[in-house]
């Protein structure tokens, strides 16, 4: 039986009315906004204008990138006191969950991976939200068995999976952390109490989606104040969170699967107006973390190591990674190298469509997917001097017969991605997300939005008789596209590497690899590199970049283009002889800190 919650903290974490009104209070006393300009301390604006020049940051000891300059000072300090990149990480997600709320949070899911500098050993471990037990493999469909509208079926509790982040947090520290838990969560709860500035992205964010953020009055009172969006600039409290993560300071990860604040998430997940869902306080209890074996694949005299299933991402990045390097890749000017990189995805996807989903569910042929042999018969596919017109997925080897359908599930691109290598060389590579930016817009009494992760399950289960493996079950993993990486060669790693972006990441995070160690561009050059992405026949290439002129020579070749916003959030630190290298996508606002 776990302590119950000191009776001061359940009332303040459940005072959402309360939470709200005080931030309103502070924010809009008269008519919506009270704003400063957005305020960055000293190294983190240098940090940012290193970025925005186009220069790696440059450290000996540590590095820490992450998409908030919050959340980077907040791991910068830990490291700084010796900490290891599993307590940098702790501190940099609670306070990401806090100035980053649209892309990942308590609520939410991640997947780790880990290099241990004492034992030379690589491992990931999965933290990525389960499928109630009550839920069914139509949950998604309607009555007549045809799939929900997508808004339909994330806006309130329906999507909602369990949430892994808390207790990975746990786990990481629990594994590889030398600082006090408890501290770790300081720099989060005195942002929560004494108010922070509301980042440009975050109130872009709030203002592209008010509409929808006003579903639900603990949402809308937090975010829409007066119904009004949070401004840039705005001072935004929230004593909610940081009575919740003082309850984790005391009970640890339980302080969110047990007691008041795990009641809390039920009931807003079951009572969600328009859209219950069924998640129970079971779900919660007997949630589990799990270390798996990464996944690499050869690349060049590289291995190139990440999340297995239920991830998509090391296999697919693999894959890849695997076919390209059987040609000579030019430079990022070479259209014959957009070519080669874009109808590998293709094979990749088409791979990951048909086989990818929760290997504790479905049989897969993992080693299969990168073996050498399998990814030079598909890499023969792509010598031609035309797009490819057929797709279709490879039959790699594996020993259980299985007839797959493809795949029909959505993903959409707002995640969070941290790299970090500490003072004893350690190295963490972290993608984390709550889903859908803002998740399932549920706000929860302990002052934290949760997800809509299950929506990542194909909301059909079978097409013309045949199973989908995505296809949603009770406490099965839904499968990402998040691709945590780090790059190892001769048995050291040499970058650790990640991005938000739905099922792009894919695509951002080996073009990124390739940029770096095929076109010789510097760590913060190649997250920088303008993109082209191709995953299911049509080429993204990204809107007001030197990328456009690609589109003609393209569209020659074969393709569908489309010129669009691709917004990633690369964020990478290459461990070099000379030290770390560290680069921030300048699409968003992260920076790299060292030292």
């Amino acid at each position: 039986m776990r302590p119950t919650l000191p009776l001061i903290l359940v009332a303040i974490a459940f005072a959402t009315p309360a939470l709200t009104q005080q931030a309103a209070d502070t924010v809009a006393p008269e008519t919506g906004t009270q704003t400063v300009p957005y305020a960055l301390s000293d190294r983190a604006s240098a940090a940012m204008a290193a970025r925005d020049a186009g220069d790696p940051v440059v450290a000996q000891d540590w590095m820490v990138v992450a998409a908030n300059p919050l959340a980077v000072e907040a791991g910068a300090d830990v490291l700084a006191a010796g900490g290891t990149a599993a307590d940098a990480m702790v501190a940099v997600q609670a306070v990401l969950g806090l100035v980053e709320p649209q892309s990942s949070g308590l609520g939410g899911g991640a997947f780790l991976v880990w290099y241990d500098a004492q034992n030379g050993a690589l491992t990931t471990l999965d933290g990525r939200e389960t499928a109630p037990l009550a839920a069914t493999p139509r949950l998604f469909q309607t009555e007549d068995g045809e799939p929900m509208g997508f808004w339909d079926a994330v806006v309130g509790g329906l999507s909602v999976g369990t949430p892994g982040t808390p207790a990975l947090m746990e786990d990481a520290h629990r594994r590889w952390g030398r600082a006090n838990w408890g501290a770790l969560l300081d720099p989060a709860i005195t942002l929560a109490e004494g108010g922070f500035q509301v980042s440009p992205r975050m109130a872009a964010s709030i203002a592209g989606d008010a509409e929808r953020l006003s579903t639900f009055p603990a949402t809308a009172a937090y975010f829409l104040p007066g119904g009004v969006p949070l401004a840039e600039g705005s001072t935004l409290m929230n004593p909610a969170y940081a009575a919740t993560l003082r309850a984790m300071q005391a009970d640890g990860a339980d302080a969110i699967y047990e007691g008041e604040i795990a009641e809390g998430i039920i009931d807003t997940v079951r009572h969600a107006e328009g859209n219950p869902g069924v998640l129970s306080m079971r779900d919660l209890a007997v949630y589990e973390v799990i270390e798996r074996p990464a996944v690499c694949a050869e690349y060049s005299d590289m291995d190139v190591c990440g999340m297995g299933p239920p991830s998509s991402g090391a296999l697919t990045v693999g894959q890849i990674l695997g076919m390209a390097s059987a040609y000579d890749l030019g430079g990022p000017d070479d259209l014959n190298a957009w070519r080669i990189i874009g109808d590998a995805s293709r094979l990749a996807f088409a791979d990951r469509g048909r086989y990818m989903a929760d290997s504790d569910y479905v049989p897969m042929p993992t080693e299969g997917l990168v073996d050498p042999a399998y990814l030079a018969e598909r890499a023969a596919l792509l010598d031609t001097d035309m797009a490819l017109e057929d797709i279709a997925p490879g039959t790699p080897t594996w020993d259980h017969a299985q007839l797959w359908a493809d795949d029909q599930s959505l993903e959409f691109p707002s995640t969070s991605h941290i790299s970090i290598v500490d003072s004893y060389g350690n190295v963490l590579s972290m993608t984390t997300t709550i889903e859908n930016g803002f998740g399932s817009r549920l706000m929860t009494p302990g002052g934290f939005l949760l997800n809509n992760e299950l929506t990542d399950f194909s909301f059909r289960t079978h097409a013309d008789g045949v199973p989908i493996a995505n296809r949603l079950e009770p406490g099965k993993r839904p499968r990402s596209s998040m691709s945590p990486t780090i790059v190892m060669r001769d048995g050291e790693p040499i970058l650790a590497i990640g991005s938000p972006g739905g099922s792009r990441i894919i695509g951002y995070v080996a073009t990124a690899i390739i940029a770096h160690y095929d076109w010789g561009l510097d760590i913060q050059d190649a997250i920088a590199l303008p993109h082209a992405v191709n995953r299911f026949g049509t080429f993204d290439v990204e809107e007001g970049t030197e990328a456009e002129a690609l589109a003609e020579g393209l569209e020659a070749l074969g393709y569908e283009v489309s010129i669009r916003g691709l917004n990633s959030g690369l964020h990478a630190i290459a461990i070099t002889e000379g030290g770390l290298q560290g680069g921030a996508d300048p699409r968003r606002e992260g920076i790299a800190l060292g030292q």
